[in-house]
């Protein structure tokens, strides 16, 4: 029997897992599968980038999900410390923080169990991400603000507004005040734009959840004991799973296991158009090593930016108002800045034990409207695995947002440094004594952004809908904020239409739209997998 050619384009998780799922079982023998990756590299803006020693993870990402199928997946492929086999009953129940440094006899193919702590830096203090009913937070806010902001809290309980913005989303679960202190000017760093010109659909996929009233909820919870995987969003978990070398060590691990499958993974090929004739894909053609090659599909599975693909359909006559909603779709391009130094000026206050006794954060979020910069990664606190010499040196990551072009992009990596270095010194985190080395990394396309054109996007997905052979996955394949799990639930959907016949593609663009998905990724302001 004749295998059905299958493109998958992009190497990251969806496409990765779209590629795992065909060719489970007899897969092989029905599908001829092929992943076309434009970079030289695996895992797309999930892959660790090594530098002198040290690694760097893009955005952070904690691997936790309410979908048991990606948990099993994660487990099986990677297993988890300390645990055999994936394990229900284990999954929502409290395990205890992986202490200490590199241990040379443990496996490299595992998951480390981290805490998280993450917290927001704004006033020169500390306060809990989400914001919790602590003493410390009342303290840290003053008498004022506080008695305001309760005020205002309460008077959103009764006076609703429309969501018609995501201000208005977010004044409607935290109050004026809140809202005012930890996201208006969080959200225009991170967007470039005013919350009352972004979508409420971006706070619906990420902070659906999360309200003064699920942080009360939530702390009944733990008291009760009867907190767990199901009834927790996402931003309140206090415990994820995380490869022991970072994400870009699972997904090329994953690669290596798909390749022995049968599939074939070509780096290099940049995809700028697909052929169509009637509803159908015929072909994909790519440019590689400056050369135009064209590749024959059955099936084509995109986590290509859902605005290239629908602009690079050639044999029909694209309709213009999808063409123009494609053309302005609008995205959130990404730097981080790898600083390696002696110490940090941040003392740990907490109760946590870390390694060389640095702050426990995973994420700080930068609060402070003087300075640009969204959030501090501490790489330490994700694995010390990260880190060359963990005991004696701190690296983190200084993450930023632009927009491809802009004054922040054009910069060159030695500005950057001085910039990102110079912020730094401006919020009195380090002495440039202690400074020991910079990286800088820039990312195109990181996060799908909620306006301009967004409002009129599922036009242009009913269109590439009527393509019976395209499915779209992922972030950038779906236009959508999703987290790694999220984009491979939408290619576990695709691969189960394929092989169901399965004409409906509802089930693989509803991913990430019911409530029981709705997560806040400290993510930004939390969600950066990711």
């Amino acid at each position: 029997m004749k295998r059905e050619k299958v493109v998958i384009i992009g190497a990251g998780p969806a496409g990765l897992t779209a590629a795992y799922e065909l060719l489970e079982e007899n897969g092989k023998e029905k599908y001829d599968v092929v992943i076309l990756e434009e970079s030289q590299e695996i895992g797309g803006i999930s892959k660790t980038v090594k530098y002198k020693g040290n690694r760097m993870d893009i955005g952070g990402h904690r691997f936790f999900s309410k979908d048991d199928r990606i948990m099993k997946f994660w487990s099986d492929l990677m297993p988890i410390q300390g645990v055999k086999s994936f394990d229900d009953e284990k999954l929502g129940r409290e395990r205890e923080l992986v202490e200490g440094g590199p241990n040379p006899n443990q496996e490299d193919e595992v998951m480390l169990v981290r805490t998280r702590v993450s917290r927001i830096y704004y006033l020169k203090k500390f306060f809990d991400y989400p914001i919790s009913m602590k003493w410390q937070t009342f303290a840290n806010m003053g008498l004022w603000r506080t008695i305001k902001a309760g005020f205002s809290y309460l008077k959103s309980i009764f006076i609703k507004k429309p969501e018609d913005s995501l201000e208005n989303f977010y004044i409607n679960r935290f109050g004026k005040v809140l809202y005012s202190m930890f996201f208006e000017k969080y959200t225009e760093k991170l967007w470039g734009r005013d919350p009352k010109d972004i979508s409420a659909d971006w706070g619906a996929q990420r902070v659906k959840g999360i309200s003064i009233k699920a942080v009360i909820k939530d702390m009944f919870k733990k008291v009760f004991g009867k907190k767990n995987k199901e009834n927790t969003e996402t931003s309140l978990i206090e415990q994820f799973w995380y490869p022991k070398y970072g994400p870009g060590h699972l997904w090329e691990t994953l690669a290596k296991k798909v390749e022995e499958k049968g599939a074939t993974i070509q780096k290099g090929y940049q995809v700028t158009n697909v052929e169509v004739e009637g509803n159908r894909v015929k072909s994909v053609i790519c440019q590689v090593n400056g050369k135009e090659e064209k590749i024959d599909a059955d099936i084509v599975i995109s986590s290509m930016p859902l605005s290239e693909l629908t602009t690079g359909i050639t044999g029909t006559e694209v309709p213009e108002k999808v063409l123009d909603i494609a053309k302005g779709l609008p995205f959130r391009d990404f730097i981080t800045v790898g600083v390696l130094v002696n110490k940090l000026k941040l003392e740990n206050k907490t109760n946590m034990k870390t390694l060389g006794n640095i702050v426990p954060d995973c994420w700080i979020y930068v609060q402070e409207p003087e300075v640009k910069m969204c959030r501090i990664q501490i790489f330490n606190n994700w694995s010390p695995y990260l880190v060359e010499d963990p005991e004696n040196t701190v690296w983190i990551g200084l993450e930023y947002t632009c927009t491809e072009g802009d004054e922040y992009w054009n910069m060159s990596s030695e500005e950057y440094q001085e910039f990102a270095i110079g912020e730094l010194m401006k919020m009195n985190l380090i002495d440039k004594e202690d400074i020991k080395d910079v990286h800088v990394e820039k990312i195109k396309k990181a996060y799908p952004a909620y306006f301009d054109t967004y409002k009129d996007i599922q036009e242009l997905i009913d269109y590439i809908n009527t393509y019976e052979n395209l499915y779209c996955v992922g972030r950038n394949g779906q236009h959508r904020y999703n987290n790694m799990d999220h984009s491979m639930a939408t290619a576990m959907e695709a691969v189960k239409a394929i092989k169901e016949n399965n004409p409906s593609k509802n089930a693989i663009w509803n991913v990430n739209t019911e409530k029981e998905y709705h997560e806040v990724k400290e993510e930004k302001q939390e969600e950066g997998s990711n």
